[in-house]
Order: C-alpha cells, then sequence, then structure tokens
C-alpha cells in the first residue's frame, strides 16, 4: 500500500504505526508495535524523535521516507558506536 507523505513536515506516532481505534481506522506506513519502535529508536535502527513540546513527540516526514525508501542503509548510517551506547560520545 502507497502512503501518502506531505513533502515536509512532521508525523506523530500514531500516524507511524497506525491506529486501529480511529474512524476510519489509520494504516501503519511502518508495521511495528509500539515497544519495537522504540527499542529500535534506542538502538539507532528508527529516526530519533523530534520534540514539540513536553507532550508532543514527531518524525520528521523526511526520515521517516528515508526509512520507507531504504531501511538497511537508514539503520547502517545512523547506527550508535561504541561510545556513544556507553555514554561517553
Amino acid at each position: 500500500m502507497a502512503h501518502q507523505l506531505p513533502e515536509t513536515g512532521y508525523l506523530r506516532e500514531k500516524q507511524i504505526l497506525g491506529d486501529k481505534k480511529a474512524k476510519p481506522p489509520t494504516p501503519p506506513i511502518i508495521p511495528v508495535c509500539h515497544s519495537s519502535w522504540w527499542s529500535g529508536i534506542k538502538s539507532g535502527r528508527y529516526p530519533k524523535p523530534v520534540k514539540l513540546g513536553p507532550r508532543t513527540t514527531v518524525w520528521s516526514v523526511e526520515s521517516i521516507r528515508e526509512l520507507i525508501e531504504n531501511p538497511k542503509a537508514y539503520s547502517e548510517s545512523t547506527k550508535p558506536s561504541a561510545l556513544e551506547l556507553a555514554g561517553q560520545a
């Protein structure tokens, strides 16, 4: 299924992972569960979020598009170094 993403802007988590409770339901762009998404962010597999406020977390459309177009290259290019993982970078 092809998703219509805007050229620029931001996406909320429910727009990326889908929302079955919405009417009509929102299909996922990235079909993973909430905990897998956040685990992937921590490991560098998925893009880092942008905080717009204390309760507003978003991702840039550009980073999500890059992830969709080439997920393997994205995770390799953003993989944290051993120093970053140890908190020494």
